[in-house]
């Protein structure tokens, strides 16, 4: 404990702790062609369309079914009862196509074919109905 009147050392050390970053703050604030303000956000980045999203969830679950590397049902994948319809007619066509060209036609197939089913699912909007639309 200091003198009379003086702060204990632990409250000395925590006002300086708090005073200094300040201090730095104030003064990195202060020179000249520095227009960052320190409390701004800076923005976030846009959401991805959801056709976009679709094609990326139906192609991934697709080589993942395709590959029998998956399990459970399409709740647990993320799907839409929608989108899982749209993933079975894919790895239906990509079965097919993987026996007669092999993987790489099929994978192509996946990605093809995914794209052009979401693009058409998402054309006017978030479809409505059913489970999880």
């Amino acid at each position: 404990m200091g003198r009379r009147g003086d702060p204990r050392p632990g409250v000395r050390f925590l006002l300086l702790g708090l005073t200094l970053p300040a201090l730095l703050l104030t003064q990195a604030c202060a020179r000249p062609g520095h227009t960052e303000h320190p409390h701004t956000a800076s923005p976030s980045p846009s959401p991805t369309p959801a056709a976009d999203l679709c094609t990326h969830l139906i192609a991934h679950w697709s080589r993942k079914v395709l590959d029998g590397t998956t399990y459970g049902d399409y709740q647990s994948m993320g799907l839409s009862t929608g989108q899982f319809e749209i993933l079975r007619d894919v790895v239906d066509a990509a079965r097919v196509v993987k026996r007669r060209q092999g993987e790489p036609a099929a994978d192509e197939l996946i990605g093809r074919q995914a794209r052009q089913a979401c693009t058409e699912r998402y054309r006017y909007g978030t479809p409505t109905g059913g489970s999880w639309q």
